[in-house]
């Protein structure tokens, strides 16, 4: 089987798309800092930054902190310590930037000693930016790798930096700019060399990062047959090698995540969830009907992946110029987000708990809207209109999503979940967009947590000195501009 992507680019101009792609990902990495919100509101959020602060301090997995303070969300292990619902893949990689709050940012000038933790977790949080650039970079990088133009590569990920979800998702402490990451990440290292083979060693390289990602997010491990599958749909028998390679290479990860949930919890498929949650409901359960899920995720005003990612409609019309350039890209962004959507479909807190949007699609929609990128190469001056139009619309709605705390609009009773605590399908932004106009028309402050939702508002109530505020935002403004021009400067020779 011979796919049709084109020749591998010369030295040159190799060159001159890394850099392009540095560029990239250095600009949305300030843009996204600069729009955070900066701090964490949900039980999820709370105990990753708890597991992170753990791990860091400590050096343990155990969340004491979260059973002190009343908001521990997970299961006791098999020796009495509390340990949080999520293994500790997010926890790990987001160290860095906590010790960067607790050791440096903690202790600029302006900053009291009893607001510390706010800062702390102010720098937790701002890990969400770098994880969601790097997936418009790695996305820049696929497409231009299997021959899509830098210009039309370079609109085609600010599409989706700017006008889905992975937007909004950077600016919380979810796992999902990790995830979407990954798996774009892994298809650039798989499909971003043209008509080059998959070698065994590329091969053994993904399937090890897929299976260590199922340690972010267990459900991650879906990825890898569908990976696996589309080696051999791009290369067909001379693939099978590398396909199971990429098995095999990810039993590592997944024996990992399996051992862990062993020694902590006495079972390998004991993944540290509560039993029940809010109101004593089952959450990890599949007892959804499927054409509720299937409605939710499609067509709600709540959870609508073409509300809430309206450049898909466009990359959905350009898959089909995206197989017969690369199939293996063209197999993963729709069999990827077809497999997480029935998936998701039928699980009991399909929502995705508190949150906006599709949640637990997120990282799927990254690798759907590959289809962008031959629609906007194909050059048409409607398409790129419509384009336009599209990432205004989507870029609308994540900021809206991002202007006021959704936890604000969504924890009245009756308002997100019933009485049962069921996700009302009914459901919109509307709530959100109400305290936007309320916000905008009112002089009067908020109280901590609620109003603006932005790490400098947030952060200023909290007692943190303005100039030491100011000089950080100068500071994100400053490396945004400089990103932008190197973007300017690379792309020129880039085309």
């Amino acid at each position: 089987m011979v796919t049709t992507t084109a020749n591998p680019p010369d030295g040159d101009a190799r060159r001159s798309r890394w850099r392009l792609a540095l560029w990239l990902f250095a600009a949305f990495q300030f843009f996204y800092l600069l729009t955070s919100t900066g701090r964490v509101r949900t039980p999820d959020e709370y105990n990753t930054l708890y597991t992170t602060e753990s791990l860091v301090l400590r050096g343990s997995t155990a969340v004491p902190q979260a059973v002190a303070l009343h908001n521990f969300y997970g299961r006791y292990d098999v020796h009495g310590l509390p340990r949080a619902a999520y293994p500790p893949g997010q926890a790990l990689l987001c160290a860095p930037w906590y010790a960067v709050g607790q050791y440096v940012l903690a202790r600029l000038p302006g900053v009291p000693a009893e607001d510390a933790d706010l800062m702390v977790a102010f720098a937790a949080c701002l890990s969400s930016a770098t994880f969601a650039a790097l997936t418009v970079a790695f996305f820049f990088l696929l497409l231009v790798g299997i021959g899509i133009g830098a210009r039309a590569g370079l609109f085609a990920a600010i599409l989706l930096g700017v006008g889905t979800p992975i937007f909004a998702y950077s600016g919380w402490l979810f796992s999902e700019p990790i995830s979407a990451a990954i798996f774009v990440g892994v298809a650039w290292l798989l499909f971003g060399r043209g008509r080059e083979p998959i070698s065994l060693r590329r091969a053994l390289v993904a399937g090890l990062i897929l299976g260590l990602a199922t340690i972010v997010r267990p459900t991650d491990g879906l990825a890898i047959p569908v990976f696996a599958a589309a080696v051999l749909v791009r290369d067909g028998k001379r693939a099978l090698r590398s396909a199971f390679v990429i098995c095999a290479a990810a039993v590592v990860g997944v024996g990992i995540l399996l051992i862990h949930n062993a020694v902590l919890f006495g079972s390998p498929f004991q993944f540290g969830y509560p039993e029940a949650a809010e109101g004593a409901k089952r959450l990890n359960t599949f007892e959804t009907p499927l054409w509720k899920g299937l409605y939710g995720f499609l067509f709600s005003p709540g959870k609508s992946v073409f509300l809430f990612a309206p450049p898909m409609i466009l990359a959905l019309a350009g898959w089909r110029r995206l197989w017969k350039r690369e199939r293996g890209a063209a197999t993963v962004a729709m069999a990827l987000p077809l497999v997480y959507l029935f998936f998701y479909a039928r699980y009991t807190q399909w929502e995705g708990g508190y949150c906006v949007g599709p949640r637990y699609l997120v990282p799927s929609i990254a690798l759907l809207c590959l289809g962008l990128g031959p629609m906007l190469e194909a050059g048409r001056a409607r398409v790129k209109q419509i384009a336009g139009v599209l990432l205004v619309l989507g870029a609308m709605v994540q900021c809206v999503s991002l202007a006021t705390s959704f936890m604000e609009d969504q924890v009245p009773r009756g308002h997100y979940y019933d009485a049962n605590w069921t996700y009302r399908l009914g459901y919109s932004l509307s709530g959100q967009l109400h305290l936007l106009l309320k916000y905008l028309g009112s002089s009067a402050p908020a109280r901590l947590g609620l109003g603006w939702d932005r790490w400098f508002v947030f952060l200023y109530k909290g007692g943190i000195s303005s100039a030491t505020l100011a000089v950080l935002g100068v500071g994100m403004a400053v490396g945004l501009g400089i990103s932008l021009a190197g973007v300017a400067r690379s792309l020129r020779p880039a085309t």
